[in-house]
């Protein structure tokens, strides 16, 4: 696997709708940028599944969270929480997103809560927060074959029930990537 020196820190919400987080961890898995995130960010959104999933356990949350630090062994920040004191956000519980980011030297975090990370309050640190259809829109740009090769493996995945490359596809578009599922579309017989 190749290594981006690109980095992007993973917000809890785009880890929380299990779509969105299974073609997350796939992407990070292509090398075209380095997928971040921290213990605080896991216990996040699996705290927050818990309350609303009374189907899942902890233990298959866990089991999940672990699974994705194998799967990226680099991915786990530690050492940022001294930041989190120093730095100014609208929501005070979000900055140890931005402590972790600044850390690694990320330079995105993805999430769907942008008005939490204004850019006038990233950009010293040069920093940008992206959702997660822009993000993955733009991977598209930098590296189509790697984004198709993710979405393949992701559809290839679902076997119970098996998915169209068109059920897939509505799946994503119910996660919010509308901009990723118009470019992908394009491509449907190669998913």
């Amino acid at each position: 696997m190749r290594h981006s020196p690109f980095t992007a820190v993973y917000d809890a919400n785009v880890l929380y709708p299990a779509p969105l987080r299974d073609l997350l961890m796939r992407l990070a898995l292509t090398g075209v940028y380095r997928a971040r995130w921290t213990t605080e960010i896991h216990e996040e959104w699996k705290r927050n599944l818990l309350l609303n999933r009374a189907d899942l356990t902890r233990e298959q949350l866990d089991r999940t969270s672990a699974a994705m630090d194998r799967a990226v062994p680099d991915a786990l920040v530690t050492g940022y929480e001294p930041l989190c004191h120093s730095l100014d956000l609208p929501d005070p519980n979000d900055r140890h997103v931005l402590a972790a980011a600044i850390k690694c030297g990320a330079s995105v975090i993805v999430t769907f809560n942008l008005k939490d990370f204004p850019p006038e309050l990233l950009e010293p640190f040069e920093i940008e927060a992206m959702h997660p259809d822009d993000f993955i829109a733009d991977l598209f740009d930098l590296d189509q074959a790697a984004v198709l090769q993710a979405a393949q493996e992701q559809r290839a995945s679902l076997k119970n029930p098996p998915h169209t490359a068109r059920e897939f596809l509505e799946r994503l578009a119910r996660q919010g990537l509308t901009q990723s599922v118009k470019l992908l579309s394009g491509y449907e017989r190669l998913i």
